[in-house]
This record gives structure tokens, C-alpha cells and sequence, in this order.
């Protein structure tokens, strides 16, 4: 199950309600830095300024490919440990806006992880260090450590252990 907190709303539908939630100048600010993010070729940049101005957690020589799209409206709320790859057009969100209700949960994503291209990530889950996502997966609960997961909805491949035993026969 994934670590979310949820907070009702009256009237219309959460998203309608967007800036009681958030502020429309961080939206503005996140929007326009994460942009010019998603474009820069230089991972080092993309992180310095993910980590400056968004509050994001980004481990060292950490990769986010072309095109990655962290959450715009609560980008703090995700952290990258190190040498881990996010690969290209991969969305990583930490809120889900619904009718009747908004849910934010902390996104965190160990060491040493590959995530594939096009795949979605879910707000309160974490991803141990040293899974594999495979690429277009849709990460909806948490990835045991060392696991290989992939699909939609995403199912574990090989766990850990089997990936070990795989590797060594």
C-alpha cells in the first residue's frame, strides 16, 4: 500500500481548488525551472538546480534523462539517492489530485536504481536500492530492494535473490 495522507475537499473537485493548496508563484517557479530541466542535456546543471530551487533530495552522479518530469506542485516531497538512473519521459509524482479528495506522499527512490523510459511513478511509494523498473511500468506500490518490477499494473519479475541466482548460473 502506498504512504499517502489524504485531505477531503468540499464543493468542487480538488483540482479546481489547485492554489488553496499550493502556492500559484511555487507553481509558476517549479513550472518554469522544471522545464527548463526536462531540455538540458547537462545532468549536473539538472541537479543543482532540482536540488536549489525545488528542495528535491538528488544523490550524487545521479542521472535524470532528457524529457523527466518531476512533480510540479510538490517536487520536495521526492528524493534520489546516488549513482541511480531516471530514464527519459519518466513522470515522478508526489500528489494525486481526485474529486472528492487531494492525497501527497513522499516519493523515495534508493541508490543504485534504473528506472526505464516512460514509466510513471506514484506518490508514497519508495523504490529500494538496486531495483529495476522496467521501462513504461506503473510503480503503484512499493519495489522491494535489489527487485526487478515491471508492467501496468507493475509485478515483480524476479526478486532479489532469483536476480542473484539468475546472474550466477
Amino acid at each position: 500500500m502506498r504512504k499517502t495522507e489524504s485531505y477531503p475537499v468540499k464543493g468542487s473537485n480538488s483540482l479546481w481548488q489547485l492554489y488553496k493548496t499550493v502556492s500559484f508563484w511555487k507553481v509558476v517557479r517549479n513550472f518554469i525551472v522544471i522545464q527548463f530541466g526536462r531540455y538540458t542535456p547537462f545532468l549536473a546543471l539538472k541537479s543543482r538546480l532540482y536540488k536549489t530551487f525545488l528542495g528535491m533530495r538528488i544523490g550524487k552522479e545521479t542521472a535524470l534523462a532528457l524529457m523527466v518530469v518531476p512533480d510540479f506542485l510538490f517536487p520536495e516531497r521526492i528524493t534520489i539517492g546516488r549513482n541511480t538512473i531516471i530514464g527519459y519521459n519518466t513522470t515522478i509524482l508526489a500528489h494525486e489530485y481526485l474529486t472528492t479528495e487531494y492525497r501527497l506522499g513522499d516519493v523515495i527512490i534508493g541508490d543504485n536504481v534504473m528506472v526505464g523510459a516512460n514509466t510513471t511513478i506514484l506518490p508514497g511509494v519508495t523504490i529500494g536500492d538496486g531495483a529495476i523498473v522496467s521501462a513504461a511500468t506503473l510503480v503503484h506500490r512499493d519495489v522491494p530492494p535489489g527487485a526487478m518490477v515491471g508492467g501496468n499494473p507493475m509485478q515483480v519479475i524476479y526478486t532479489a535473490e532469483q536476480r542473484k541466482n539468475k546472474q550466477t548460473t
